[in-house]
């Protein structure tokens, strides 16, 4: 029965400290910089330097974002000697990503909704999102521990 109880809960009215904070996690990924770097994360951990190649920004530029994202709690760090490695803080962080990305997905390419009544053809959404990453296993997710394209 916990189960139940948790989407019982889910289903409830939020709070206004919960809506407060989906409103600030949604402006912080509001910013095309944050939601590239998000999407790195969501291929493994990376550095600053790492980071800032990927999203074609300066290290100082980087760094400030990532800044921003582990105070919302959206990334967290590991230290390795004097390098600091950055990941998504959880598996929360993943889902709200794909699930934006599928979304504008549908809407750039105008697919009907799956709705909770009409299951998605294929795997989980039934195509991946334009720029998805792709391999064995993959329907719009990232690969493990690979580095983004």
């Amino acid at each position: 029965m916990p189960a139940q109880r948790e989407r019982k809960r889910a289903l409830s009215e939020p709070t206004d400290e919960q809506v407060s904070l989906a409103v600030g996690t949604l402006k912080l990924l509001a910013d095309p910089t944050r939601l590239r770097i998000i999407w790195a994360l969501l291929h493994g951990e990376h550095s600053v330097n790492e980071l800032a190649d990927h999203v074609g920004g300066q290290a100082a530029s980087v760094s400030q974002h990532l800044a921003k994202l582990r105070l919302a709690r959206l990334v967290k760090t590991r230290r390795d000697g004097t390098r600091i490695f950055y990941e998504t803080q959880d598996i929360h962080v993943r889902q709200l990503m794909e699930e934006a990305l599928f979304h504008a997905d549908h809407v750039g390419r105008q697919m009907q909704d799956h709705g909770p009544d009409r299951p998605a053809p294929v795997g989980r959404h039934g195509a991946e999102p334009s720029g998805a990453a792709k391999g064995p296993g993959a329907v719009g997710r990232p690969p493990k521990g690979g580095r983004s394209a």
